[in-house]
């Protein structure tokens, strides 16, 4: 829809045709019994990037659309020894604060340190990594932007090269690696494997907040949507593109599922494996091909929904209760486990939009675990419910005693990788290249990509991105070099 609204606002005639039967894809709601819950992402990060799509599709801006709440603190973390920190939001100086008061002297001073060598990684690769279609000499993003500070290890010095490393070597203080590598596993990334330059996603959260839309996340799709009919950009839902029509060497529109042709000179491609509708490949570069970065079981998202009865009490919109052990917690899940321990945030929205009265509240809480192709079978109802009992119990941590949680509940709905698929991390740099994506450009021309399986990656201000930069190689030709 990203692409959509852009390309109508420059011309051009623009059919989305959508194999579900609303719009929205991953952004999606739940509603039962007056009880409404964000299925996908559930709290917005970089609004910027969604200020720019309103900003350049009309005259409304965003906040005339929706409504966005910046959430304070940004966060409360709990860990396995207790240890409670709540961080402010887009507040740096607070965040150390917080730090050096709630996990110890040094901590936050060390916390500071890292997210000032994160911000040169930043200044280093937004561009090209962000902003910028991926060119031919994508090779440049092989080397990690993070600056790791030079360790002393086993008689040699040695810098950190992943997430892990960098808890240990630099964080050096196990709450503080667990705060890192929450937020990788978070975005479906092996803390033991990925790339030092994950220091990107805590500096971009930290330093540009985190937002909630009243009413819950889905009401930015509904947003985004309107701006399309506005731009009367067609919508057919219920539509399954089966395949890509080419004709004289280039795409020429798609083939549905009834067999009915629609014609198109360009086809934009929002979907998880673009290369099945094609009898080609489709990867300019072979070795950034979705089958070339795969080895490990694709991690995904398990979701529980709770309805509660009794008024929502003070407290953070997001609690993230940490795991005792980060390394056996990706070990399980990237070898399609189960964790004993999972990383379980929960989100408790303080919005009467999303319950039926004061008097009842809604929680989500989800957990990084193994996808589909692991060893758990996401459809057997005992894996289910004993799964949804972890986070539960992580919900009674989060909101202070386990017993009351269970008084509480009036019922509770759960989501799998079963349903909601695997979950697609941000292009990062570094690890010589593992971590990028395909880029929005094919070998078939006039064939586009976009979406979190394609540059710039999974995330929903990544998915934005690359409906920017698609849209920019329509309008604009081959030498679009991104936003200015």
């Amino acid at each position: 829809m990203a692409a959509a609204a852009r390309l109508a606002v420059a011309g051009h005639r623009v059919t989305v045709y959508e194999r579900s039967e609303t719009y929205g894809g991953a952004v999606g709601s739940f509603e039962r019994d007056g009880f409404v819950f964000d299925t996908g992402p559930g709290l917005l990060h970089l609004p910027a990037v969604w200020r720019d799509l309103f900003v350049k599709t009309g005259k409304e801006p965003l906040e005339s659309c929706v409504r966005l709440v910046q959430t304070d603190p940004a966060s409360r973390h709990l860990f396995s020894d207790g240890t409670d920190a709540s961080l402010p939001n887009a507040s740096r100086a607070g965040i150390v604060a917080a730090l050096e008061s709630a996990v110890g002297a040094g901590a936050g001073e060390r916390w500071g340190e890292f997210l000032g060598r994160a911000r040169d990684a930043w200044d280093r690769s937004r561009r090209p990594l962000l902003e910028e279609p991926l060119r031919s000499e994508w090779r440049l993003l092989e080397r990690d932007p993070y600056p790791a500070q030079r360790q002393r290890r086993v008689l040699r010095t040695r810098q950190a090269a992943t997430v892990a490393e960098v808890g240990a070597w630099e964080l050096r203080d196990p709450r503080l690696a667990a705060l890192f590598e929450g937020y990788a596993l978070s975005y479906g990334l092996d803390p033991r494997y990925a790339p030092a330059g994950t220091a990107l996603l805590p500096y971009m959260e930290q330093t540009f907040g985190s937002w909630y839309i009243e009413g819950g996340l889905r009401e930015l799709a509904r947003a985004v949507y309107e701006r399309c009919l506005a731009r009367r950009v067609g919508f057919v839902f219920g539509a399954e593109v089966t395949s890509v029509v080419e004709k004289d060497g280039r795409a020429a529109g798609v083939v549905l599922s009834d067999g009915v042709v629609q014609e198109a000179d360009h086809v934009v491609a929002g979907v998880a494996d673009p290369a099945a509708l094609t009898e080609r490949s489709l990867w300019l570069d072979q070795d950034l091909s979705p089958r070339a970065r795969d080895g490990a079981v694709q991690p995904g998202r398990f979701t529980v929904l709770l309805a509660l009865r009794g008024a929502r009490s003070s407290g953070a919109h997001r609690t993230v209760v940490h795991s005792p052990d980060a390394a056996a917690e990706a070990e399980a899940v990237f070898s399609g486990r189960a964790a004993e321990h999972p990383t379980v945030t929960v989100l408790r929205p303080d919005d009467p939009r999303t319950r039926p009265d004061d008097g009842h509240e809604a929680i989500t809480a989800f957990a990084t675990v193994a996808g589909q192709g692991g060893r758990l079978d996401w459809t057997d109802k005992a894996v289910r419910e004993g799964h949804a009992e972890m986070l539960i119990d992580a919900v009674g941590r989060a909101i202070g005693g386990q017993e009351g949680i269970r008084q509480r509940l009036l019922w509770h709905e759960v989501l799998t990788p079963a349903e909601t698929g695997s979950l697609t991390a941000p292009a990062l740099a570094g690890a010589q290249g593992r971590w990028l994506h395909p880029g929005n450009t094919t070998r078939l021309p006039g064939l586009y990509l976009v979406g979190g399986h394609c540059h710039p990656g999974g995330g929903l201000a990544h998915a934005g991105m690359s409906g920017a930069l698609v849209a920019g190689l329509i309008v604009e030709g081959a030498g679009f070099r991104g936003s200015q």
